[in-house]
Protein backbone atom coordinates (compact mmCIF):
# COMPACT_ATOMS: atom_id res chain seq x y z
CA UNK A 1 0.00 0.00 0.00
CA UNK A 2 1.71 2.92 -1.36
CA UNK A 3 -1.29 5.44 -2.86
CA UNK A 4 -1.77 8.21 -0.79
CA UNK A 5 -5.06 9.14 0.63
CA UNK A 6 -7.92 6.75 2.04
CA UNK A 7 -7.28 2.96 1.96
CA UNK A 8 -9.65 1.13 -0.79
CA UNK A 9 -12.17 -1.04 -0.41
CA UNK A 10 -9.67 -4.42 -1.13
CA UNK A 11 -7.48 -3.33 1.32
CA UNK A 12 -9.96 -2.38 4.15
CA UNK A 13 -12.18 -6.15 3.02
CA UNK A 14 -8.70 -7.58 3.60
CA UNK A 15 -6.56 -6.48 6.49
CA UNK A 16 -9.18 -4.09 8.41
CA UNK A 17 -12.53 -5.73 7.95
CA UNK A 18 -12.11 -9.17 9.40
CA UNK A 19 -10.54 -8.07 12.36
CA UNK A 20 -13.16 -5.73 14.25
CA UNK A 21 -12.64 -7.86 18.41
CA UNK A 22 -15.41 -8.44 20.12
CA UNK A 23 -18.93 -8.66 19.26
CA UNK A 24 -21.71 -6.79 21.02
CA UNK A 25 -25.50 -6.36 20.95
CA UNK A 26 -25.95 -3.18 21.55
CA UNK A 27 -24.00 -2.20 17.98
CA UNK A 28 -26.13 -1.02 15.88
CA UNK A 29 -23.88 -0.19 13.00
CA UNK A 30 -20.40 -1.33 12.55
CA UNK A 31 -17.53 -0.09 10.59
CA UNK A 32 -17.83 -0.56 6.33
CA UNK A 33 -15.64 0.89 3.85
CA UNK A 34 -17.04 4.63 2.92
CA UNK A 35 -19.56 4.96 6.02
CA UNK A 36 -18.82 7.86 7.57
CA UNK A 37 -19.93 6.38 11.19
CA UNK A 38 -20.72 3.60 13.56
CA UNK A 39 -23.46 3.40 16.28
CA UNK A 40 -24.16 1.88 19.01
CA UNK A 41 -27.46 1.83 21.95
CA UNK A 42 -27.01 2.92 25.45
CA UNK A 43 -30.44 2.59 27.10
CA UNK A 44 -32.99 3.95 25.56
CA UNK A 45 -30.23 6.08 22.82
CA UNK A 46 -28.42 5.86 20.43
CA UNK A 47 -24.62 7.12 19.87
CA UNK A 48 -23.43 7.72 16.42
CA UNK A 49 -19.54 8.49 16.43
CA UNK A 50 -16.71 8.68 14.01
CA UNK A 51 -13.03 8.95 14.28
CA UNK A 52 -10.82 11.18 11.80
CA UNK A 53 -7.41 12.62 11.53
CA UNK A 54 -7.13 16.32 13.08
CA UNK A 55 -6.08 17.58 10.07
CA UNK A 56 -4.53 21.40 10.42
CA UNK A 57 -2.92 23.34 7.52
CA UNK A 58 -0.38 26.25 8.78
CA UNK A 59 -0.73 27.73 5.30
CA UNK A 60 -4.61 28.35 5.38
CA UNK A 61 -3.56 30.88 8.69
CA UNK A 62 -4.34 28.81 11.82
CA UNK A 63 -7.85 30.54 12.30
CA UNK A 64 -9.02 28.98 9.26
CA UNK A 65 -7.06 26.01 9.24
CA UNK A 66 -8.71 25.41 12.80
CA UNK A 67 -12.40 26.13 11.65
CA UNK A 68 -11.63 23.88 8.86
CA UNK A 69 -10.24 20.94 11.29
CA UNK A 70 -13.45 21.27 13.66
CA UNK A 71 -15.65 20.98 10.89
CA UNK A 72 -14.24 17.50 9.22
CA UNK A 73 -14.42 16.16 12.71
CA UNK A 74 -18.07 17.11 13.34
CA UNK A 75 -19.29 16.04 9.70
CA UNK A 76 -19.29 12.19 9.68
CA UNK A 77 -21.43 12.35 12.83
CA UNK A 78 -23.75 15.23 11.51
CA UNK A 79 -24.48 12.72 8.76
CA UNK A 80 -26.31 10.51 11.01
CA UNK A 81 -29.06 13.15 11.39
CA UNK A 82 -28.47 13.64 15.46
CA UNK A 83 -26.54 16.91 16.00
CA UNK A 84 -23.01 16.58 17.50
CA UNK A 85 -23.21 16.28 21.11
CA UNK A 86 -19.60 15.45 22.48
CA UNK A 87 -15.70 15.57 21.07
CA UNK A 88 -12.37 13.37 22.09
CA UNK A 89 -9.49 15.01 20.78
CA UNK A 90 -6.46 14.39 20.44
CA UNK A 91 -3.23 16.71 19.40
CA UNK A 92 -0.04 15.30 18.49
CA UNK A 93 1.38 18.71 17.69
CA UNK A 94 5.40 19.47 15.68
CA UNK A 95 7.63 20.40 17.49
CA UNK A 96 7.82 24.00 15.95
CA UNK A 97 4.00 24.85 16.80
CA UNK A 98 4.26 27.79 19.30
CA UNK A 99 1.93 28.31 22.15
CA UNK A 100 0.44 31.59 20.52
CA UNK A 101 -0.72 29.37 17.30
CA UNK A 102 -1.88 26.37 19.13
CA UNK A 103 -4.29 28.71 21.33
CA UNK A 104 -5.71 30.17 18.22
CA UNK A 105 -6.41 26.73 16.89
CA UNK A 106 -7.72 25.92 20.25
CA UNK A 107 -10.15 28.89 20.77
CA UNK A 108 -11.41 28.08 17.44
CA UNK A 109 -12.42 24.65 18.33
CA UNK A 110 -13.87 25.96 21.13
CA UNK A 111 -16.04 28.91 19.51
CA UNK A 112 -17.32 26.31 16.98
CA UNK A 113 -17.61 23.52 19.46
CA UNK A 114 -19.97 25.88 21.54
CA UNK A 115 -22.15 27.59 19.17
CA UNK A 116 -22.96 23.65 18.11
CA UNK A 117 -24.06 23.16 21.52
CA UNK A 118 -20.77 20.48 21.83
CA UNK A 119 -18.46 19.42 24.70
CA UNK A 120 -15.30 18.59 24.90
CA UNK A 121 -14.92 15.60 27.51
CA UNK A 122 -11.47 14.23 26.89
CA UNK A 123 -8.51 14.25 25.09
CA UNK A 124 -4.65 14.37 25.04
CA UNK A 125 -2.20 17.25 23.33
CA UNK A 126 1.23 17.26 23.08
CA UNK A 127 4.60 17.60 20.98
CA UNK A 128 6.51 15.02 19.47
CA UNK A 129 9.54 14.90 17.04
CA UNK A 130 8.27 12.86 14.12
CA UNK A 131 4.68 14.91 14.20
CA UNK A 132 3.67 16.95 10.99
CA UNK A 133 1.32 18.66 9.80
CA UNK A 134 -1.13 18.49 8.46
CA UNK A 135 -2.27 15.39 10.04
CA UNK A 136 -1.20 16.14 13.81
CA UNK A 137 -3.59 13.92 15.73
CA UNK A 138 -7.15 12.56 15.71
CA UNK A 139 -10.50 13.44 17.00
CA UNK A 140 -13.59 10.95 18.02
CA UNK A 141 -17.35 13.49 17.68
CA UNK A 142 -20.59 11.82 18.78
CA UNK A 143 -24.17 12.24 18.36
CA UNK A 144 -26.28 11.39 21.34
CA UNK A 145 -29.97 11.56 20.74
CA UNK A 146 -33.00 9.36 19.94
CA UNK A 147 -32.48 6.23 18.02
CA UNK A 148 -35.90 7.30 15.90
CA UNK A 149 -34.06 10.40 14.49
CA UNK A 150 -30.81 8.28 13.30
CA UNK A 151 -30.52 8.61 9.38
CA UNK A 152 -28.73 5.18 8.31
CA UNK A 153 -26.37 5.14 6.09
CA UNK A 154 -27.44 2.27 4.03
CA UNK A 155 -31.28 3.79 4.01
CA UNK A 156 -31.51 4.19 0.33
CA UNK A 157 -34.47 2.81 -1.11
CA UNK A 158 -36.03 2.46 -4.28
CA UNK A 159 -38.04 5.46 -5.20
CA UNK A 160 -36.28 7.62 -3.57
CA UNK A 161 -35.27 10.93 -4.84
CA UNK A 162 -31.16 12.07 -4.81
CA UNK A 163 -30.32 15.56 -3.18
CA UNK A 164 -26.81 17.09 -3.95
CA UNK A 165 -26.13 20.14 -2.18
CA UNK A 166 -23.33 22.78 -3.41
CA UNK A 167 -22.15 20.82 -6.11
CA UNK A 168 -18.73 18.91 -7.07
CA UNK A 169 -14.85 19.44 -5.91
CA UNK A 170 -16.10 22.45 -2.92
CA UNK A 171 -12.58 20.63 -0.73
CA UNK A 172 -10.28 20.46 -3.81
CA UNK A 173 -11.25 23.74 -5.00
CA UNK A 174 -11.21 26.06 -1.58
CA UNK A 175 -8.01 24.39 -0.63
CA UNK A 176 -5.81 24.69 -3.96
CA UNK A 177 -7.06 28.15 -4.61
CA UNK A 178 -5.93 29.15 -1.40
CA UNK A 179 -2.80 26.53 -0.99
CA UNK A 180 -1.15 27.78 -4.41
CA UNK A 181 -3.13 31.07 -5.21
CA UNK A 182 0.17 32.56 -6.95
CA UNK A 183 0.21 29.68 -9.59
CA UNK A 184 -3.79 30.29 -10.40
CA UNK A 185 -3.54 33.89 -9.81
CA UNK A 186 -1.24 33.69 -13.28
CA UNK A 187 -4.35 31.55 -15.22
CA UNK A 188 -7.14 33.23 -14.13
CA UNK A 189 -8.73 36.81 -13.32
CA UNK A 190 -9.15 38.19 -10.14
CA UNK A 191 -13.06 37.57 -9.90
CA UNK A 192 -12.45 34.16 -10.38
CA UNK A 193 -9.58 33.40 -8.22
CA UNK A 194 -11.51 34.94 -5.48
CA UNK A 195 -14.72 32.66 -6.22
CA UNK A 196 -12.39 29.88 -6.17
CA UNK A 197 -11.11 31.00 -2.78
CA UNK A 198 -14.98 31.57 -1.53
CA UNK A 199 -15.39 27.62 -1.85
CA UNK A 200 -13.57 27.26 1.92
CA UNK A 201 -16.34 28.32 4.06
CA UNK A 202 -18.60 25.49 1.88
CA UNK A 203 -16.29 23.35 3.08
CA UNK A 204 -18.88 22.10 6.16
CA UNK A 205 -21.51 19.61 5.55
CA UNK A 206 -22.46 19.81 9.37
CA UNK A 207 -25.59 23.01 8.57
CA UNK A 208 -26.47 20.81 5.49
CA UNK A 209 -27.06 17.38 6.89
CA UNK A 210 -29.24 19.07 10.09
CA UNK A 211 -31.12 20.85 8.23
CA UNK A 212 -32.16 18.09 5.37
CA UNK A 213 -32.65 15.51 8.65
CA UNK A 214 -35.09 17.91 10.19
CA UNK A 215 -37.00 18.61 7.41
CA UNK A 216 -36.88 14.89 6.24
CA UNK A 217 -37.92 12.26 5.58
CA UNK A 218 -34.18 11.61 4.61
CA UNK A 219 -33.19 7.73 4.04
CA UNK A 220 -29.76 7.86 4.24
CA UNK A 221 -27.19 10.65 3.79
CA UNK A 222 -23.03 10.84 3.14
CA UNK A 223 -20.25 13.84 2.68
CA UNK A 224 -18.91 13.62 -0.61
CA UNK A 225 -15.23 13.08 0.93
CA UNK A 226 -12.34 11.42 -1.18
CA UNK A 227 -13.31 10.64 -4.25
CA UNK A 228 -16.05 13.19 -4.46
CA UNK A 229 -19.81 13.47 -5.39
CA UNK A 230 -19.41 10.06 -8.24
CA UNK A 231 -17.40 8.00 -5.53
CA UNK A 232 -19.68 9.09 -2.69
CA UNK A 233 -22.98 7.91 -4.48
CA UNK A 234 -21.35 4.75 -5.33
CA UNK A 235 -20.69 4.33 -1.86
CA UNK A 236 -24.51 4.98 -0.93
CA UNK A 237 -25.49 2.50 -3.56
CA UNK A 238 -23.21 -0.18 -2.33
CA UNK A 239 -24.26 0.09 0.99
CA UNK A 240 -28.10 -0.40 0.76
CA UNK A 241 -27.74 -2.76 -2.34
CA UNK A 242 -29.60 -0.50 -4.78
CA UNK A 243 -28.49 1.66 -8.04
CA UNK A 244 -28.58 5.50 -8.38
CA UNK A 245 -28.94 7.25 -11.37
CA UNK A 246 -28.43 10.85 -11.74
CA UNK A 247 -28.60 13.74 -14.21
CA UNK A 248 -25.28 15.54 -14.20
CA UNK A 249 -26.26 18.90 -15.22
CA UNK A 250 -28.96 18.61 -12.82
CA UNK A 251 -26.25 19.35 -9.90
CA UNK A 252 -25.37 22.37 -8.46
CA UNK A 253 -21.84 23.54 -9.43
CA UNK A 254 -20.17 26.91 -7.48
CA UNK A 255 -18.41 29.55 -9.27
CA UNK A 256 -14.78 29.31 -9.32
CA UNK A 257 -14.87 24.64 -9.47
CA UNK A 258 -14.46 24.93 -13.37
CA UNK A 259 -11.73 27.22 -13.33
CA UNK A 260 -9.57 26.22 -10.49
CA UNK A 261 -10.06 22.43 -11.70
CA UNK A 262 -9.21 22.81 -14.90
CA UNK A 263 -5.98 24.60 -13.78
CA UNK A 264 -5.25 22.01 -11.45
CA UNK A 265 -6.02 19.28 -14.39
CA UNK A 266 -8.55 17.98 -11.94
CA UNK A 267 -11.48 16.21 -12.43
CA UNK A 268 -14.14 17.58 -10.50
CA UNK A 269 -16.54 15.15 -9.85
CA UNK A 270 -13.94 12.64 -8.39
CA UNK A 271 -11.78 15.17 -6.33
CA UNK A 272 -12.61 15.26 -2.79
CA UNK A 273 -15.84 17.95 -1.62
CA UNK A 274 -16.55 17.85 2.05
CA UNK A 275 -19.10 20.47 2.61
CA UNK A 276 -21.35 18.82 -0.40
CA UNK A 277 -24.05 17.01 1.16
CA UNK A 278 -25.09 13.63 -0.86
CA UNK A 279 -28.74 12.75 0.40
CA UNK A 280 -31.74 10.20 -0.57
CA UNK A 281 -35.17 11.30 0.56
CA UNK A 282 -38.61 9.60 0.32
CA UNK A 283 -40.20 11.50 -2.66
CA UNK A 284 -43.16 12.97 -0.42
CA UNK A 285 -40.43 15.15 1.39
CA UNK A 286 -38.23 15.89 -1.30
CA UNK A 287 -40.01 19.62 -1.32
CA UNK A 288 -39.90 20.41 1.85
CA UNK A 289 -35.73 19.33 2.32
CA UNK A 290 -35.00 21.93 -0.63
CA UNK A 291 -37.00 24.61 0.88
CA UNK A 292 -35.47 24.21 4.25
CA UNK A 293 -31.86 24.16 2.19
CA UNK A 294 -32.87 27.43 0.83
CA UNK A 295 -34.16 28.81 4.07
CA UNK A 296 -30.59 28.24 4.86
CA UNK A 297 -28.57 29.82 1.50
CA UNK A 298 -27.74 26.55 0.62
CA UNK A 299 -27.47 25.31 -2.80
CA UNK A 300 -29.46 22.37 -3.75
CA UNK A 301 -31.28 20.03 -6.17
CA UNK A 302 -32.91 16.84 -7.05
CA UNK A 303 -30.89 15.53 -9.34
CA UNK A 304 -31.83 11.83 -10.05
CA UNK A 305 -33.57 8.61 -8.04
CA UNK A 306 -32.84 5.02 -6.69
CA UNK A 307 -33.56 2.10 -8.39
CA UNK A 308 -33.66 -1.19 -8.47
CA UNK A 309 -29.92 -2.71 -9.07
CA UNK A 310 -26.80 -2.21 -8.01
CA UNK A 311 -23.78 0.56 -8.84
CA UNK A 312 -23.83 4.70 -10.18
CA UNK A 313 -25.20 5.71 -13.66
CA UNK A 314 -24.38 9.28 -14.54
CA UNK A 315 -26.46 10.45 -17.77
CA UNK A 316 -27.00 6.62 -18.45
CA UNK A 317 -23.31 5.65 -18.62
CA UNK A 318 -21.93 3.20 -15.90
CA UNK A 319 -19.47 4.73 -13.14
CA UNK A 320 -17.25 2.45 -11.34
CA UNK A 321 -15.73 3.98 -7.98
CA UNK A 322 -12.84 5.85 -8.86
CA UNK A 323 -10.94 4.40 -6.18
CA UNK A 324 -8.20 7.39 -5.82
CA UNK A 325 -8.82 10.74 -5.54
CA UNK A 326 -6.71 13.32 -7.69
CA UNK A 327 -6.45 15.63 -4.95
CA UNK A 328 -3.97 14.35 -3.07
CA UNK A 329 -1.52 13.82 -6.22
CA UNK A 330 -2.26 17.41 -7.12
CA UNK A 331 -1.39 19.07 -3.52
CA UNK A 332 2.07 16.96 -3.90
CA UNK A 333 2.71 17.95 -7.92
CA UNK A 334 2.26 21.67 -6.95
CA UNK A 335 4.12 21.94 -4.00
CA UNK A 336 7.01 21.18 -6.08
CA UNK A 337 5.80 24.58 -8.59
CA UNK A 338 5.31 26.99 -5.59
Amino acid sequence: MTDLGKVDREFFDAHIYPHLGADRDDEILGPQHGVDFGAIRIGEQVVALATDPVFVMPSLGFERAAWFAFHILMSDVAVSGIPPTHLSVDFNLPPEITDEEFETVWTTFDEEATELGVSVVTGHTGRYAGCNYPMVGGATPLAVGDPDDLVRPDGAREGDRVIVTKGPAVEATGLLSIQYEPLLAEAVDAETLQAAQDRFYDMSPVRDALTAAAAGPVTAMHDATECGIYGGLFEMARAAEVRIEIERDAVPVQPGVVEACDFFDIDPWISISEGTLLATVDPAGVDDVLAALDDEGIPAADVGEVVAGSGLAVDGDEQDHPGRDPFWAAMEEYAEKI
